[in-house]
């Protein structure tokens, strides 16, 4: 289908159409929407060659995120990415994953100048860390999922973590439980950061009875669970920040008997258990949006980034809660 006969069905020229639906600003908002809904009434697709030509745009966003960071092998990570994409080619925008192998500034300005991104979208953001310091010394759009102890000017998506861990404790306190052990990751991230420190906020006068920071992995938890059981006097609570630690407490609960009846030891935990546990264990879930909910959401910001609106009307902070065992 042709611009010509879009054109002559709206009664507007075919430069107008043509301007609208490549992406250029100087058509009226409710011209380009019914040019657009005509548009897709026929099937009709814009050639992306000539529309990178005439925008200076790549129509494409890289997603940004070290080898080997915990959330990039978690199933909620991976079906958010499923949704973020998805929903940006919506908008005829690729999404592509790109590795930062190493702190090296010098290889993210080289891809800045490649053009061969519109914007891009940083993930497992650090306290302080070395890519948006390179980036805010840029004009390049980019928004992040996480925030940083940076003067936040940017754009970014996060979850209040700190709020979620005290939901955790101050659940726990209410059961009369006051020997509450954090199993966290000793990953460099500000998420993680964030929750630990959620769990030592709430605590408030009372002593932290045991902390742990391990790798973030099935085996790491049931180590330090199997661990803190060996030691005496055990935990009465074991609050985790990801599902894979939670499993490994849970496996180790259950092979000591205290995974019910009177001698329980609670576990609670960010994210609950993974979809694919090998149990089934009780767990009191501290959660977040879905990650169809937070890929949709990340997506709907980085077009309207892209599009010019100002980074910092840009930055969505969401609550989480506690999910209760049946």
């Amino acid at each position: 289908m042709s611009l010509k006969a879009i054109a002559a069905v709206l009664g507007l020229s075919v430069t107008t159409v043509s301007r609208a639906l490549n992406g250029y600003q100087d058509v009226a908002q409710e011209t380009r929407k019914r040019i657009e809904a005509e548009a897709q009434r026929r099937g009709y697709r814009p050639n992306a060659a000539a529309r990178r030509l005439k925008t200076g745009r790549a129509n494409a966003v890289g997603l940004v995120c070290p080898p080997g960071a915990s959330p990039l092998s978690g199933s909620d990570f991976s079906d958010m990415l499923l949704a973020l994409e998805h929903h940006l080619a919506g908008y005829d925008i690729n999404l592509l994953l790109l590795t930062d192998k190493q702190q090296n500034p010098p290889a993210l300005t080289r891809l800045l100048r490649s053009g061969a991104v519109d914007a891009l979208i940083i993930g497992h953001t650090r306290p302080d860390d070395y890519r948006l310091h390179a980036l805010l010394q840029t004009d390049f759009r980019f928004l992040t999922l996480g925030r940083s102890d940076l003067p936040a000017t940017y754009a970014w998506f996060d979850v209040d973590h700190l709020a979620g861990s005290q939901l955790a404790v101050e659940w726990s306190l209410a059961q009369g439980r006051r020997r509450i052990a954090w199993l966290g990751s000793e990953e460099n991230s500000s998420r993680a950061r964030d929750r630990r420190q959620g769990y030592l906020t709430a605590l408030g006068d009372l002593a932290p009875y045991a902390m742990a920071a391990v790798a973030p992995t099935r085996r790491a938890g049931y180590q330090q669970t199997r661990q803190w059981l060996a030691e005496g006097p055990m935990p009465e609570v074991i609050i985790t920040d990801c599902g894979a630690l939670a499993e490994g407490a849970a496996v180790a609960l259950h092979q000591a008997g205290r995974a019910a009846g009177e001698d329980a030891i609670l576990l609670a935990g960010w994210e609950g258990l993974p979809g694919d546990a090998i149990l089934d264990h009780p767990i009191v879930a501290i959660r977040q949006a879905t990650p169809h909910q937070a890929g949709e959401q990340v997506a709907e910001m980085i077009v309207r980034l892209i599009e010019g609106a100002p980074p910092e009307t840009l930055q969505t902070l969401w609550q989480p809660w506690l999910q209760l065992p049946a």
